[in-house]
């Protein structure tokens, strides 16, 4: 029977790798990324109830007009039907 070899697990090779800020962004309070950028982080940090999300719960972001539309009509009709 073979040994068993240890291998280092660096994680999924398809996620975006998360780069450093330069010191002169670091400074400031706040960052503009795409959505897509943070979308599957967060997914995944809800889904499994970390504790850092409710940190930010009453934290205010800003999207855009459109995609606000599309979150009301989208919770709109997510509705159960009464």
């Amino acid at each position: 029977m073979a040994a068993p070899r240890l291998r280092v697990y660096y994680g999924p090779e398809h996620e975006p790798q998360v780069r450093a800020l330069p010191e002169s962004e670091s400074l400031r309070s706040t960052v503009t990324v795409p959505l897509g950028d943070v979308l599957n982080v967060l997914t995944d940090a809800v889904r499994n109830r970390r504790a850092w999300v409710q940190d930010f719960e009453d934290d205010e972001i800003t999207i855009s007009t459109d995609l606000y539309e599309i979150l009301l009509a989208y919770q709109h009709f997510r509705r159960p039907s009464a």
